[in-house]
């Protein structure tokens, strides 16, 4: 049956996801076009319910012509109709194409008026405001009153202590898949953050109390000495607390463990329930410390620091790692969905070390040295 002649209430999910994908793509006719338009009215008033098992992506495009739909009726002049009409199916095709080709999706939330954009680096300040941040821009960042409290120059953004005023105030750094950030804090603190990771932290630390983060996913820190303020990083359920050193933290929320693994100094780990004492678990430079999530356990084992640290310059190193894990890995880094179909292939484990080759060199290399057979089929990675 060809598409032009579907009635509206017959049109079935796949029918209408194939409109989408020509209008998104700029060959659907004006037909079709109208079909589309005409049958996302009729049921937005169903607030498209029998689409509910659509993926995010697909229910965020719906959600984008739900809205065009919105703002095409808002104009009652039906003079003015048909020109702002095409003008926003205009605006729909480059709207739909990004969210397809940067891999991302649309979220509503608070206010329906509010769209997120889940492929960029955003900054979160105490007030909720949310900006986004350009990797090759420059801008100040600017507190509730008014305040240059810090600067973004390219991939790095920086706190001056000497703009802030004396009050605890905290902003949250999000970075998403495949791209990676650098955070200098007001006390000379470096953090670098890897994909898909964030950071809570003050604005300013306070002069008498500890300085405190909250980490989600993975970063590497550079801690600045203070002996009299020490540093303390939240990651899930643990505590890591330090004087000045240097180490890194894998804190994603999906794994079931936190890896912390020093490189320079000692920290102390710690249940978030739990005091800072002499019974509290050391880490000397060298050591890698694995906290389960489930039972609170911590154990120590000896490694080499570079290659849980090599993610900075761009490389993926993985040493003995299942495949499971080395495909998560992977999605975090290139920002794809990867999908893995032979169960004993989950589990088996593999050495590998990539620098910064695309996506499509690592699955060959994959393919050559271990026989792993790979597919992409509508832009996810399917291992079989």
């Amino acid at each position: 049956m060809c598409l032009g002649s579907i009635q509206h209430t017959e049109m079935t999910k796949q029918q209408f996801l194939k409109l989408l994908n020509k209008l998104e793509k700029g060959t659907c006719s004006e037909n079709e076009k109208e079909l589309l338009f005409h049958f996302s009215e009729e049921v937005q008033q169903k607030e498209f319910n029998f689409f509910d098992d659509l993926s995010e992506k697909d229910k965020a495009r719906i959600r984008v012509l739900k809205r065009i739909n919105s703002s095409i009726h808002q104009n009652n002049n039906k003079s003015q109709e048909k020109a702002k009409q095409k003008r926003v199916w205009q605006i729909a095709v480059v709207v739909i194409g990004l969210l397809l080709s940067s891999y991302l999706f649309l979220q509503l939330v608070n206010n329906d008026d509010e769209i997120i954009i889940n492929n960029q680096i955003t900054l979160e300040l105490e007030d909720g405001t949310i900006q986004i941040i350009e990797e090759k821009g420059s801008s100040n960042i600017i507190d509730r009153k008014g305040n240059i409290v810090g600067k973004q120059n390219g991939n790095q953004l920086a706190y001056n202590i000497a703009n802030v005023k004396n009050e605890t105030t905290y902003n949250t750094l999000k970075v998403p898949y495949s791209k990676r950030f650098e955070l200098l804090l007001s006390d000379g603190t470096i953090a670098y953050l890897n994909a898909g990771s964030s950071i809570k932290y003050p604005v300013q630390f306070s002069e008498s109390n500890d300085r405190q983060v909250f980490i989600s996913g993975e970063a590497y820190l550079n801690v600045a000495k203070d002996s009299l303020r020490p540093f303390i990083v939240n990651a899930d359920n643990l505590n890591i607390r330090v004087l000045g050193t240097k180490f890194n933290v894998n804190a994603y929320p999906e794994d079931s463990t936190v890896e912390v693994v020093l490189v320079g100094g000692a920290v102390g780990l710690y249940n978030i329930n739990e005091v800072f004492d002499l019974t509290t678990t050391k880490l000397e430079p060298n050591y890698k410390a694995s906290f389960n999530k489930a039972t609170n356990d911590i154990v120590k084992n000896k490694v080499i620091t570079s290659i849980y640290t090599s993610w900075r310059k761009g490389e993926l190193v993985f040493r003995n790692m299942t495949f499971r894990n080395i495909t998560k890995k992977l999605e975090r880094y290139y920002g794809v969905s990867i999908t893995i179909n032979n169960e004993n292939l989950s589990n088996t484990i593999f050495n590998a070390s990539f620098g910064n080759e695309p996506l499509d060199v690592v699955l060959e290399s994959l393919k050559i040295n271990y026989g792993i057979q790979y597919a992409i089929e509508d832009e996810k990675v399917i291992i079989n």
